[in-house]
């Protein structure tokens, strides 16, 4: 299974959690491709639990 290793975010509401997370993914594969690291292919599963 791929992932993001480390790559979580949040938000007080659902809009906020979807914009911070795409931001956080954004800045994670950015910073992969600089270091000349591979990126994760996007094959794996996603979980959302709201409380």
């Amino acid at each position: 299974m791929s992932g993001l290793k480390g790559c979580i975010s949040q938000g007080s509401t659902k809009e906020q959690a979807l914009s911070n997370i795409k931001e956080a993914i954004a800045g994670y594969v950015a910073a992969l491709e600089e270091d000349g690291l591979p990126v994760p292919e996007d094959d794996f599963e996603t979980f959302l639990v709201v409380m």
